[in-house]
């Protein structure tokens, strides 16, 4: 899929570009070219050395500035567009930047890559688009509707994906490396809510699924992988027993942040009832239906009302057991220097 292609990715220096950057290279796929496209210009040093390849070229800029994406975009292939701001709090406060990062800095990524012939663009959403209840989610559904609806041009070449996943495991802003360094400083556990779930992928996961949907995807598809979850309380049990931690240990309640959910949801009510299950994947399809409204005023699915989403209280719930084993394979754990760029 990747041979002698030359690939985008936006937001590059983050926990998904140089964890992706690292699986084409342990895979020893062929690619032509990496583009990495950021405004840190100290993480692309820190990338550049790390991985001391000719193969990946840095770009300075920022997919607010339509500019800096004309040069960028030149003979591209495809794209993997992660650039967004994904903290919860800090949209929250300046929730202008998260419009004009999230969405309108998606919608000048994918113009440009239609002009410009990329031949697929995945961008990467989150479950906090679902259902949302803060800046950042509600930033990430609207990137998503700028997606679909340009997925829905009828003279563009270029088709454009979504996927859709929880928080990654260990990547940079969760939870369990604060967790982590708590513990080996001997300091109290801060936790929101203990009966707070979350869904529970590695970073191995959200590659897999990103490359699924590079390579079953169709204009305006929004990929999900089925996740298992598990509770905070659970989380906090695990690392106890990992790091062998007596059941007492200190835990602090905090309470729930600007904008926190107790639980987390990757498709809505209303997705799943046109939802594709592909056995280890949903997918979601488009809604291809125009502005004639009134066609679609005396119908309904009376099924809705009947139907749970698909959250991080209603799937699989790891016990204990299960989410030790699922944290003791993270990279961290294993003092591996892929981990270098998750924190």
């Amino acid at each position: 899929m990747f041979k002698d292609k030359t690939i985008l990715i936006t937001g590059g220096t983050g926990s998904f570009g140089s964890s992706f950057i690292n699986h084409l290279f342990k895979k020893k796929i062929p690619f032509k070219e990496i583009r990495i496209f950021s405004r840190d210009e100290k993480k692309q040093d820190d990338l550049r050395k790390y991985f001391n390849s000719s193969k990946i070229k840095f770009y300075i800029g920022d997919i607010k500035d339509v500019a800096s994406l004309n040069t960028v975009m030149k003979n591209v292939d495809f794209i993997f567009h992660a650039a967004a701001y994904k903290q919860v709090p800090s949209c929250e406060f300046y929730p202008l930047e998260a419009i004009k990062t999230n969405i309108i800095g998606t919608e000048n990524v994918l113009q440009k890559a239609i002009e410009h012939n990329v031949k697929k663009v995945i961008c990467l959403s989150t479950d906090k688009a679902v259902y949302p209840i803060n800046a950042m989610g509600i930033s990430k559904a609207m990137m998503e509707k700028v997606v679909v609806s340009k997925s829905l041009v009828e003279k563009n070449k270029t088709i454009i994906c979504i996927t859709r996943y929880g928080n990654v495991l260990a990547s940079r802003g969760s939870v369990i490396p604060t967790f982590i360094n708590q513990l080996r400083n001997n300091q109290p556990i801060t936790i929101t809510d203990s009966a707070m779930t979350r869904f529970l992928m590695p970073m191995n996961k959200a590659i897999e699924l990103v490359l699924y949907a590079m390579l079953k995807g169709n204009n305006g598809d929004i990929f999900i992988q089925k996740t298992p979850a598990t509770s905070i309380d659970v989380i906090v049990k695990a690392l106890l027993k990992i790091f062998d931690k007596k059941s007492n240990y200190k835990v602090k309640i905090i309470g729930s942040r600007h904008g926190e959910k107790k639980h987390e949801s990757l498709l809505t009510k209303e997705e799943i009832l046109k939802a594709k299950d592909l056995g280890q994947y949903f997918k979601v399809s488009s809604d291809i239906r125009d502005l004639n409204y009134e066609l679609y005023f005396s119908k309904g699915n009376k099924r809705i009302s009947k139907i749970q989403e698909y959250s991080s209280n209603t799937v699989k719930q790891l016990n204990q057991k299960e989410t030790v084993k699922i944290l003791l394979a993270l990279d961290l754990f294993n003092n591996k220097k892929e981990h270098y760029f998750l924190n």
